[in-house]
């Protein structure tokens, strides 16, 4: 336990302590958006694209009259909600075929892997979500369907190899021995020693799902509008950025700063759950 928080402390930086203040401070404005006093989708053409703190609008308003702050936390709330089950969606549909596909090898590896792996990781997974999201329509479920098939074949090969690595340890043969199943020591004994890794692909496809998400609604093809996105804040101020360059800048700028958070505490778990691969990256 000792070492374990020790690997910890060493793990942040100032800069991952700097993430993770940043998500958690999104995470409770995001929770708590009402309290601003504005709702998201009220317009007032009169006070439009007004300077941040005209009128109690603390980051100003679009060119709609809407308040910029508010839509930015309730947007936060979307951006989140999807990346979560995107996220939860591709850990579960990836982590099983690559776990089966490493412990049996041989036929189960080449349906598990051939079919989620290499078949899907043969396609953009821009194009194929620009396909998948026209056909379907856009939405909140449509996305994170869409993107949890997009992002499975990440968990599915990094569970492949990982399996790969253990199956054939001490432990797994002493829990046959045993006269474990099958079942439980895949999912009691092998599952549990390939988490670590499992945990920081969460961490990194999260940034992953904002960033494609964000994409997709500035194509006009994530969240239906008038439901606030930070991708469809920017294309909706793209048209006036002339005359007002914060209605791109504001909601670049929490997307620049949400994907960069995740990828730092990708990094931080990284190094806390695995000191090997830190040694390796330092040497």
């Amino acid at each position: 336990m000792h070492t374990s928080l020790t690997r910890l402390r060493a793990a942040f930086t100032p800069l991952r302590y700097g993430a993770v203040v940043y998500l958690l401070v999104l995470i409770i404005a995001a929770l708590a958006a009402p309290a601003t006093g504005h709702d998201p989708l009220s317009q007032d053409i009169a006070g439009s694209m007004a300077d941040p703190g005209t009128n109690g609008h603390l980051l100003g308003t679009d060119q709609l009259g809407r308040d910029t702050l508010t839509r930015i936390l309730y947007g936060a709330r979307t951006e989140l909600v999807i990346a979560i089950g995107a996220t939860a969606f591709a850990a579960m549909l990836g982590t099983l075929p690559g776990l089966l596909g490493g412990y049996f090898r041989r036929y189960v590896e080449f349906i598990t892997m051939r079919i989620v792996g290499d078949v899907l990781l043969a396609f953009p997974p821009i194009v194929l979500a620009l396909l998948i999201v026209s056909i379907y329509g856009p939405g909140t479920l449509t996305l994170i369907v869409v993107m949890g098939i997009l992002f499975s074949p990440t968990f599915a090969r990094l569970s492949y190899g990982q399996t790969l690595t253990v199956k054939n340890a001490e432990y797994v043969d002493a829990a046959r021995a045993y006269g474990a199943s099958t079942p439980r020591t895949l999912f009691g004994v092998v599952l549990p020693n390939i988490l670590a890794p499992l945990i920081v692909q969460f961490s990194l496809v999260m940034a992953a799902s904002i960033l494609l998400e964000s994409g997709l609604s500035y194509l006009g093809l994530g969240v239906v509008p008038p439901a606030p996105s930070w991708g469809s804040m920017i294309a909706d101020g793209q048209r006036y950025m002339a005359n007002d360059l914060n209605l791109i800048l504001i909601p670049s700028i929490f997307i620049v700063l949400t994907i960069l958070s995740f990828s730092l505490i990708g990094d931080t778990l990284r190094d806390w759950l695995d000191p090997r691969g830190r040694r390796r990256s330092n040497a």
